[in-house]
Protein backbone atom coordinates (compact mmCIF):
# COMPACT_ATOMS: atom_id res chain seq x y z
CA UNK A 1 0.00 0.00 0.00
CA UNK A 2 1.28 3.46 -1.07
CA UNK A 3 2.55 5.16 2.65
CA UNK A 4 1.15 8.83 2.91
CA UNK A 5 2.04 11.62 5.24
CA UNK A 6 -1.22 13.19 6.91
CA UNK A 7 -3.74 15.10 4.67
CA UNK A 8 -2.99 18.54 6.50
CA UNK A 9 1.11 18.60 5.86
CA UNK A 10 0.07 16.97 2.36
CA UNK A 11 -1.85 19.60 1.30
CA UNK A 12 -0.84 22.82 3.26
CA UNK A 13 2.45 24.77 3.01
CA UNK A 14 3.47 26.01 6.83
CA UNK A 15 3.63 29.85 6.90
CA UNK A 16 7.45 30.02 6.72
CA UNK A 17 7.14 27.48 2.95
CA UNK A 18 4.67 30.08 1.83
CA UNK A 19 6.62 32.91 2.46
CA UNK A 20 9.62 31.46 0.65
CA UNK A 21 7.69 30.23 -2.07
CA UNK A 22 6.07 33.53 -2.79
CA UNK A 23 9.87 34.97 -2.32
CA UNK A 24 11.28 32.97 -5.45
CA UNK A 25 7.80 33.57 -7.30
CA UNK A 26 8.62 37.30 -7.03
CA UNK A 27 12.28 36.76 -7.99
CA UNK A 28 11.43 34.23 -10.97
CA UNK A 29 9.13 37.28 -12.42
CA UNK A 30 11.70 40.05 -11.72
CA UNK A 31 15.37 38.66 -12.52
CA UNK A 32 14.46 35.41 -14.96
CA UNK A 33 11.69 36.58 -16.63
CA UNK A 34 13.47 39.35 -18.66
CA UNK A 35 16.39 37.36 -19.71
CA UNK A 36 14.40 33.96 -20.76
CA UNK A 37 13.76 34.81 -24.48
CA UNK A 38 17.96 36.40 -24.70
CA UNK A 39 19.07 33.20 -22.64
CA UNK A 40 17.32 30.71 -24.89
CA UNK A 41 18.62 32.23 -28.25
CA UNK A 42 22.35 32.29 -26.65
CA UNK A 43 22.09 28.98 -24.89
CA UNK A 44 23.63 29.59 -22.27
CA UNK A 45 22.05 30.90 -18.61
CA UNK A 46 23.70 34.26 -17.98
CA UNK A 47 26.32 34.29 -15.35
CA UNK A 48 24.74 37.44 -13.54
CA UNK A 49 21.82 35.29 -12.76
CA UNK A 50 23.64 32.16 -11.61
CA UNK A 51 25.56 34.26 -9.00
CA UNK A 52 21.96 35.82 -7.76
CA UNK A 53 20.92 32.54 -7.40
CA UNK A 54 23.78 31.25 -5.41
CA UNK A 55 23.19 34.87 -3.39
CA UNK A 56 19.42 34.09 -2.56
CA UNK A 57 20.64 30.58 -1.07
CA UNK A 58 18.69 28.86 -3.89
CA UNK A 59 21.68 26.36 -4.68
CA UNK A 60 22.94 25.50 -1.43
CA UNK A 61 19.14 24.95 0.23
CA UNK A 62 19.68 21.55 2.79
CA UNK A 63 23.05 22.74 2.85
CA UNK A 64 23.54 23.07 7.03
CA UNK A 65 24.19 27.01 7.59
CA UNK A 66 27.63 26.22 9.55
CA UNK A 67 28.96 25.39 5.88
CA UNK A 68 27.18 28.50 4.36
CA UNK A 69 23.61 26.89 2.97
CA UNK A 70 20.39 27.95 4.08
CA UNK A 71 19.86 24.32 6.35
CA UNK A 72 16.07 24.17 4.89
CA UNK A 73 14.41 21.20 3.40
CA UNK A 74 14.24 18.76 0.74
CA UNK A 75 10.84 19.96 0.47
CA UNK A 76 11.72 23.45 0.42
CA UNK A 77 14.42 22.73 -2.75
CA UNK A 78 11.38 21.05 -4.81
CA UNK A 79 9.21 24.56 -4.00
CA UNK A 80 12.16 26.36 -5.83
CA UNK A 81 12.21 24.09 -8.18
CA UNK A 82 8.48 24.48 -9.49
CA UNK A 83 8.68 28.38 -8.76
CA UNK A 84 11.51 28.95 -11.07
CA UNK A 85 9.66 26.11 -13.71
CA UNK A 86 6.88 28.37 -14.10
CA UNK A 87 9.53 31.01 -15.70
CA UNK A 88 12.15 28.72 -17.24
CA UNK A 89 12.74 25.01 -16.55
CA UNK A 90 16.20 25.70 -17.76
CA UNK A 91 16.85 28.01 -14.87
CA UNK A 92 15.35 25.44 -12.84
CA UNK A 93 17.24 22.07 -13.82
CA UNK A 94 20.34 23.94 -12.62
CA UNK A 95 19.11 24.62 -9.00
CA UNK A 96 17.77 20.69 -9.15
CA UNK A 97 21.15 19.24 -10.43
CA UNK A 98 22.86 21.43 -7.90
CA UNK A 99 20.50 20.71 -4.91
CA UNK A 100 18.69 17.00 -5.28
CA UNK A 101 21.56 15.53 -6.94
CA UNK A 102 25.22 16.97 -6.38
CA UNK A 103 24.15 18.48 -2.73
CA UNK A 104 22.26 15.57 -1.58
CA UNK A 105 25.06 13.17 -2.63
CA UNK A 106 27.49 14.87 -0.50
CA UNK A 107 25.07 14.92 2.29
CA UNK A 108 24.12 11.20 2.73
CA UNK A 109 27.64 10.02 0.90
CA UNK A 110 30.19 12.26 1.66
CA UNK A 111 32.44 12.05 4.46
CA UNK A 112 32.86 15.00 7.23
CA UNK A 113 36.71 16.21 5.44
CA UNK A 114 35.00 16.03 2.02
CA UNK A 115 31.79 18.21 3.21
CA UNK A 116 34.09 20.47 4.84
CA UNK A 117 35.74 21.04 1.71
CA UNK A 118 33.22 20.93 -0.95
CA UNK A 119 29.68 22.57 0.58
CA UNK A 120 31.32 25.63 1.27
CA UNK A 121 32.27 25.83 -2.10
CA UNK A 122 28.82 24.65 -3.20
CA UNK A 123 26.89 27.13 -1.30
CA UNK A 124 28.90 30.26 -2.95
CA UNK A 125 28.94 29.39 -5.96
CA UNK A 126 30.78 26.43 -7.52
CA UNK A 127 28.00 24.76 -9.72
CA UNK A 128 27.84 20.81 -9.65
CA UNK A 129 27.28 18.31 -12.52
CA UNK A 130 26.18 14.78 -12.10
CA UNK A 131 28.14 12.11 -14.50
CA UNK A 132 26.40 9.51 -14.42
CA UNK A 133 25.17 8.39 -18.13
CA UNK A 134 27.53 7.71 -21.08
CA UNK A 135 27.29 7.02 -24.92
CA UNK A 136 26.01 3.45 -24.13
CA UNK A 137 24.71 3.80 -20.86
CA UNK A 138 21.68 5.09 -20.65
CA UNK A 139 18.59 3.52 -18.86
CA UNK A 140 20.99 0.53 -18.29
CA UNK A 141 22.94 3.00 -15.56
CA UNK A 142 25.80 0.54 -15.25
CA UNK A 143 27.07 -0.03 -18.24
CA UNK A 144 29.42 2.17 -17.64
CA UNK A 145 32.52 2.07 -19.81
CA UNK A 146 34.62 4.86 -17.65
CA UNK A 147 37.71 3.18 -16.26
CA UNK A 148 39.03 3.79 -13.13
CA UNK A 149 42.55 2.10 -12.35
CA UNK A 150 44.50 2.58 -8.88
CA UNK A 151 47.85 4.17 -8.82
CA UNK A 152 48.76 4.62 -5.27
CA UNK A 153 46.64 5.94 -3.32
CA UNK A 154 45.36 8.08 -6.47
CA UNK A 155 42.86 6.95 -9.32
CA UNK A 156 43.18 7.28 -12.91
CA UNK A 157 39.98 8.06 -14.69
CA UNK A 158 39.45 7.11 -18.55
CA UNK A 159 36.75 7.88 -20.51
CA UNK A 160 34.11 10.04 -21.43
CA UNK A 161 30.55 10.81 -20.24
CA UNK A 162 27.29 12.32 -22.19
CA UNK A 163 24.44 14.30 -21.26
CA UNK A 164 25.47 15.86 -18.58
CA UNK A 165 23.07 18.81 -17.36
CA UNK A 166 25.13 22.23 -16.04
CA UNK A 167 28.62 20.65 -17.53
CA UNK A 168 29.67 23.83 -19.13
CA UNK A 169 29.15 26.16 -15.88
CA UNK A 170 30.33 23.31 -12.98
CA UNK A 171 33.27 23.29 -11.19
CA UNK A 172 32.80 19.88 -9.42
CA UNK A 173 31.62 16.68 -10.48
CA UNK A 174 30.55 13.54 -9.13
CA UNK A 175 31.78 10.98 -12.09
CA UNK A 176 31.01 7.42 -11.82
CA UNK A 177 33.37 5.07 -12.97
CA UNK A 178 34.13 1.54 -12.61
CA UNK A 179 37.09 -0.07 -10.64
CA UNK A 180 36.58 -3.35 -10.69
CA UNK A 181 34.57 -4.22 -14.20
CA UNK A 182 34.90 -7.97 -13.72
CA UNK A 183 32.67 -7.33 -10.77
CA UNK A 184 29.82 -5.71 -13.07
CA UNK A 185 27.78 -2.95 -10.87
CA UNK A 186 29.59 -4.09 -7.95
CA UNK A 187 32.44 -1.84 -9.24
CA UNK A 188 31.08 1.20 -10.04
CA UNK A 189 32.59 4.29 -7.82
CA UNK A 190 31.73 7.91 -7.52
CA UNK A 191 34.74 10.49 -7.81
CA UNK A 192 34.48 14.16 -7.02
CA UNK A 193 36.62 15.49 -9.64
CA UNK A 194 37.52 19.19 -10.15
CA UNK A 195 37.31 20.61 -13.27
CA UNK A 196 41.00 22.30 -12.97
CA UNK A 197 42.52 18.34 -12.68
CA UNK A 198 45.00 17.87 -15.22
CA UNK A 199 42.91 15.94 -18.13
CA UNK A 200 39.50 17.09 -17.47
CA UNK A 201 37.66 18.98 -20.47
CA UNK A 202 34.35 19.82 -20.96
CA UNK A 203 33.40 18.23 -24.46
CA UNK A 204 30.53 19.00 -27.04
CA UNK A 205 27.61 21.20 -25.82
CA UNK A 206 24.37 19.65 -27.39
CA UNK A 207 21.85 21.37 -29.70
CA UNK A 208 18.56 20.54 -28.25
CA UNK A 209 14.82 20.55 -28.84
CA UNK A 210 13.97 22.13 -25.21
CA UNK A 211 15.56 23.61 -22.17
CA UNK A 212 17.43 25.64 -24.62
CA UNK A 213 19.60 27.59 -22.32
CA UNK A 214 20.85 24.54 -19.87
CA UNK A 215 23.74 23.20 -20.67
CA UNK A 216 24.06 19.30 -21.70
CA UNK A 217 27.43 18.38 -22.12
CA UNK A 218 29.95 15.42 -23.26
CA UNK A 219 32.83 15.39 -20.25
CA UNK A 220 36.11 13.81 -21.01
CA UNK A 221 38.84 12.46 -18.63
CA UNK A 222 42.28 11.62 -19.92
CA UNK A 223 44.41 10.19 -17.54
CA UNK A 224 42.83 11.75 -14.50
CA UNK A 225 44.58 11.68 -11.77
CA UNK A 226 42.02 11.64 -8.89
CA UNK A 227 43.19 11.89 -5.02
CA UNK A 228 41.83 8.85 -2.95
CA UNK A 229 40.31 11.33 -0.30
CA UNK A 230 38.20 12.04 -3.48
CA UNK A 231 36.33 8.98 -3.56
CA UNK A 232 32.47 9.46 -2.55
CA UNK A 233 31.56 6.49 -0.33
CA UNK A 234 33.09 3.70 -1.18
CA UNK A 235 34.68 2.00 -3.34
CA UNK A 236 32.40 -0.52 -5.33
CA UNK A 237 28.96 1.47 -3.99
CA UNK A 238 29.05 3.90 -6.50
CA UNK A 239 25.65 2.16 -7.96
CA UNK A 240 24.04 2.61 -4.29
CA UNK A 241 25.02 6.33 -4.25
CA UNK A 242 23.47 6.58 -7.98
CA UNK A 243 20.50 4.55 -7.33
CA UNK A 244 19.75 6.48 -3.70
CA UNK A 245 20.73 9.66 -5.23
CA UNK A 246 18.30 9.48 -8.61
CA UNK A 247 15.34 8.19 -6.48
CA UNK A 248 15.55 11.91 -4.58
CA UNK A 249 16.10 13.34 -7.83
CA UNK A 250 12.97 12.22 -9.70
CA UNK A 251 11.21 14.58 -7.05
CA UNK A 252 12.94 17.16 -8.09
CA UNK A 253 12.47 16.81 -12.01
CA UNK A 254 8.43 16.30 -10.62
CA UNK A 255 8.25 19.61 -9.28
CA UNK A 256 9.81 21.01 -12.70
CA UNK A 257 7.20 19.47 -14.51
CA UNK A 258 4.68 20.69 -12.50
CA UNK A 259 5.48 24.64 -12.47
CA UNK A 260 6.33 24.17 -16.06
CA UNK A 261 2.59 22.87 -16.67
CA UNK A 262 1.51 25.75 -14.01
CA UNK A 263 3.27 28.00 -15.63
CA UNK A 264 1.96 27.59 -19.65
CA UNK A 265 -1.70 26.76 -17.65
CA UNK A 266 -0.81 30.87 -16.19
CA UNK A 267 -0.19 32.08 -19.58
CA UNK A 268 -3.27 30.87 -21.31
CA UNK A 269 -5.46 31.64 -18.83
CA UNK A 270 -4.38 35.32 -19.23
CA UNK A 271 -5.28 34.81 -22.93
CA UNK A 272 -8.42 33.20 -23.22
CA UNK A 273 -9.71 36.25 -20.89
CA UNK A 274 -8.33 39.08 -23.56
CA UNK A 275 -8.60 37.32 -26.90
CA UNK A 276 -11.92 37.19 -28.32
CA UNK A 277 -13.61 35.26 -30.80
CA UNK A 278 -17.28 35.78 -32.17
CA UNK A 279 -17.66 38.80 -30.16
CA UNK A 280 -16.62 37.22 -26.80
CA UNK A 281 -13.54 35.92 -24.62
CA UNK A 282 -12.30 32.93 -26.08
CA UNK A 283 -12.73 31.53 -22.17
CA UNK A 284 -16.84 32.46 -22.36
CA UNK A 285 -16.87 28.98 -24.49
CA UNK A 286 -17.82 26.18 -22.43
CA UNK A 287 -15.81 23.87 -24.47
CA UNK A 288 -12.71 25.78 -23.44
CA UNK A 289 -13.73 26.43 -19.93
CA UNK A 290 -13.82 21.96 -19.83
CA UNK A 291 -10.42 22.06 -21.19
CA UNK A 292 -8.79 24.84 -18.78
CA UNK A 293 -10.99 22.72 -15.27
CA UNK A 294 -9.10 19.52 -16.58
CA UNK A 295 -5.83 21.12 -16.99
CA UNK A 296 -6.10 22.27 -13.71
CA UNK A 297 -7.32 19.37 -12.31
CA UNK A 298 -4.24 17.70 -13.56
CA UNK A 299 -2.25 19.68 -12.43
CA UNK A 300 -2.98 20.10 -8.71
CA UNK A 301 -3.61 16.26 -9.14
CA UNK A 302 0.35 16.17 -9.64
CA UNK A 303 1.46 18.53 -7.53
CA UNK A 304 0.30 16.34 -5.16
CA UNK A 305 1.92 13.65 -6.01
CA UNK A 306 5.69 15.86 -5.93
CA UNK A 307 4.69 17.45 -2.64
CA UNK A 308 3.59 13.68 -1.18
CA UNK A 309 6.95 12.17 -1.95
CA UNK A 310 9.05 15.29 -1.09
CA UNK A 311 7.46 15.08 2.55
CA UNK A 312 8.20 11.82 2.84
CA UNK A 313 11.81 12.13 1.76
CA UNK A 314 11.97 14.66 4.63
CA UNK A 315 10.67 12.38 7.30
CA UNK A 316 12.92 9.46 6.79
CA UNK A 317 9.87 7.02 5.25
CA UNK A 318 10.28 5.47 2.51
CA UNK A 319 9.71 6.78 -1.20
CA UNK A 320 10.80 4.90 -3.86
CA UNK A 321 7.28 4.67 -5.48
CA UNK A 322 5.97 7.67 -4.46
CA UNK A 323 8.87 9.39 -6.17
CA UNK A 324 8.77 7.32 -8.85
CA UNK A 325 4.75 7.85 -9.42
CA UNK A 326 5.09 11.65 -9.28
CA UNK A 327 7.79 11.88 -11.97
CA UNK A 328 5.96 9.93 -13.96
CA UNK A 329 2.30 11.40 -13.88
CA UNK A 330 4.08 15.38 -13.59
CA UNK A 331 5.59 15.03 -16.80
CA UNK A 332 2.99 13.19 -18.81
CA UNK A 333 0.44 15.90 -17.96
CA UNK A 334 3.37 18.74 -18.38
CA UNK A 335 3.18 17.47 -21.49
CA UNK A 336 -0.47 16.88 -21.92
CA UNK A 337 -1.02 20.95 -20.52
CA UNK A 338 1.60 22.45 -22.85
CA UNK A 339 0.15 21.02 -25.67
CA UNK A 340 -3.43 21.86 -25.05
CA UNK A 341 -2.35 25.38 -24.09
CA UNK A 342 -1.01 25.85 -27.58
CA UNK A 343 -4.38 24.66 -29.22
CA UNK A 344 -6.00 27.13 -26.81
CA UNK A 345 -3.71 29.91 -28.03
CA UNK A 346 -4.85 29.19 -31.66
CA UNK A 347 -1.94 30.06 -34.22
CA UNK A 348 -0.51 32.55 -32.05
CA UNK A 349 0.67 29.16 -29.88
CA UNK A 350 3.02 28.13 -32.72
CA UNK A 351 4.67 30.98 -32.72
CA UNK A 352 8.20 32.23 -30.62
CA UNK A 353 5.56 35.45 -30.33
CA UNK A 354 4.03 34.10 -27.48
CA UNK A 355 5.86 31.70 -24.53
CA UNK A 356 3.93 28.72 -24.32
CA UNK A 357 5.66 26.96 -27.64
CA UNK A 358 9.04 27.01 -25.32
CA UNK A 359 6.58 25.58 -22.30
CA UNK A 360 5.90 22.97 -24.87
CA UNK A 361 9.32 22.27 -26.16
CA UNK A 362 10.95 22.19 -22.24
CA UNK A 363 8.17 19.20 -21.68
CA UNK A 364 9.32 16.54 -23.77
CA UNK A 365 12.80 16.53 -21.35
CA UNK A 366 10.45 15.49 -18.37
CA UNK A 367 9.92 12.16 -19.91
CA UNK A 368 13.59 10.96 -20.56
CA UNK A 369 15.70 12.10 -18.29
CA UNK A 370 16.72 11.38 -14.54
CA UNK A 371 14.71 7.75 -15.88
CA UNK A 372 12.34 7.74 -18.52
CA UNK A 373 8.88 6.93 -18.63
CA UNK A 374 9.42 3.47 -19.26
CA UNK A 375 11.69 2.86 -16.24
CA UNK A 376 9.38 4.66 -13.72
CA UNK A 377 6.89 2.24 -14.50
CA UNK A 378 9.23 -0.58 -14.34
CA UNK A 379 10.19 0.57 -10.45
CA UNK A 380 6.71 1.35 -9.21
CA UNK A 381 5.85 -2.30 -10.67
CA UNK A 382 8.27 -3.59 -9.21
CA UNK A 383 7.60 -2.31 -5.88
CA UNK A 384 3.82 -3.17 -6.03
CA UNK A 385 4.53 -7.00 -6.57
CA UNK A 386 7.06 -6.70 -3.69
CA UNK A 387 4.40 -5.97 -1.72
Amino acid sequence: MTTLVRPSALTTLGEEEAMFRDAVRDFARSEVAPRVSRMEEEEQIESELISLLFDLGFMGIEIPEHFGGIGSSFFTASLVVEELSRVDAAVAVLVDVQNTLVNNALLRWGTPEQQSRFLPALASGTVGAYALSEAGSGSDAFALSLRAVPDGSDWILNGSKMWITNGAEAGLYIVFANAHPELGYKGITAFLVDREMPGFSVGKKEDKLGIRASSTTELVLNDVRVPGDCVLAEVGIGYRVAIETLNEGRIGIGAQMVGLAQGAFDHTLRYVQEREQFGRPVGDFQGVQFQLAQMATEIEAARLLVYNAARLKDEGKRFLREAAMAKLYASEVAQRVSSGCIDLHGGYGFTREYPVEKFYRDAKIGTIYEGTTNMQLQTIAKDLLRG
